[in-house]
């Protein structure tokens, strides 16, 4: 059963530019989405809250063994329970650690505004360092997946390996329609069924929000959470170029997000010693269209970076 923290609810956290719940009842529906996607989740080994220097990091460890653990980083307005359907086959790899990431709607509280990318990085290599003295394989998806680039190329020295499944404002920026999206989840007073109907576009229409558990996850935090996180940017090409750890980038063919081949291409010239690859028939919800095969393919990445017993 998942253990809820004492999380910031309510308009007392309004003008601290912390993320919060703006009311309780809100907070309310959130939670019973994420107990309802959590108990879809294969069996947690162990549920932590990490200290760091902008709040309280929620992480979650699966799976047994003594390979480097596979470090799962969610995408904008979701949590761990988005990973339903890729734990089964991730964990027939290595043991995984999921984290909810600060700032977002989940279990993480936010207590200290982040202001920059550099803050971005802080907190989560601080809570990398909590729990793993050694550097881990970083799997990211949307969001998650600039996270996973941005600590990587701040903190180079905690990711031992770097996945990301079509991410943004990595090798580029986006497109209008991800705009609107994005300026949708932002808008409180969005009627449900056109936050729905955003939902379904930006998944490519292959299921409504509220058919899946997550999907009423991802829209309760659209609607019921305050986020006040700094604007994403884009790491500089020097930045991109010097990466020396092995990464696998993955993008979507008929993502919203951007034009797929022109990011896989420029990321093959920024990142020469990097594997990246189209997936003609995946939207941006790619996680959950193509669970088997993100397992199979993260197995071979992996067993060729870090081919010791998983």
């Amino acid at each position: 059963m998942v253990e809820f923290p004492e999380s910031n609810v309510g308009p007392k956290f309004k003008g601290r530019r912390v993320g919060y719940f703006r009311e309780t009842a809100g907070y309310r529906r959130y939670a019973a989405a994420y107990r309802d996607g959590f108990e879809n989740l294969p069996p947690v080994r162990e549920t932590l809250d990490v200290a760091t220097s902008f709040g309280t990091v929620r992480a979650y460890r699966f799976g047994e063994g003594e390979a480097t653990p596979l470090v799962l980083l969610p995408g904008r307005q979701a949590a761990t329970p988005m990973w339903a359907a890729n734990l089964p086959g991730l964990l027939a790899v290595r043991p995984v650690i999921t984290l909810d990431l600060l700032g977002e709607p989940g279990l993480s509280v936010q207590s200290k505004p982040l202001t920059d990318d550099a803050d971005q990085a802080t907190w989560l290599s601080e809570a990398l360092a909590e729990l793993e003295s050694r550097p881990v394989h970083v799997l990211g998806v949307s969001i998650g997946g600039w996270s996973a680039v941005n600590l990587a190329v701040r903190h180079p020295e905690r990711v031992a390996s770097l996945i990301t499944l079509d991410a943004p404002f990595v090798f580029g920026g986006v497109t209008w329609k991800m705009i609107l999206v994005s300026l949708g989840s932002v808008l409180p007073g969005m009627p449900e069924k056109w936050r729905n109907k955003l939902l379904s576009w930006i998944s490519g229409g292959v299921s409504a929000p509220e058919d899946l558990p997550e999907g009423r996850l991802i829209a309760s935090g659209m609607k019921d959470f305050a986020a006040y996180l700094p604007m994403t940017k884009q790491p500089a090409k020097e930045q991109l170029s010097v990466l020396g750890m092995p990464y696998l980038g993955i993008f979507a063919g008929r993502s919203i997000v951007h034009n797929a081949k022109k990011m896989a291409a420029r990321a093959r010239k920024l990142v020469p010693g990097g594997q990246f690859e189209v997936w003609p028939e995946a939207s941006h919800a790619i996680n959950g269209e193509f669970p088997d095969e993100i397992a199979a393919r993260v197995a071979k990445f992996l067993g060729e970076v870090d081919p010791g017993p998983a």
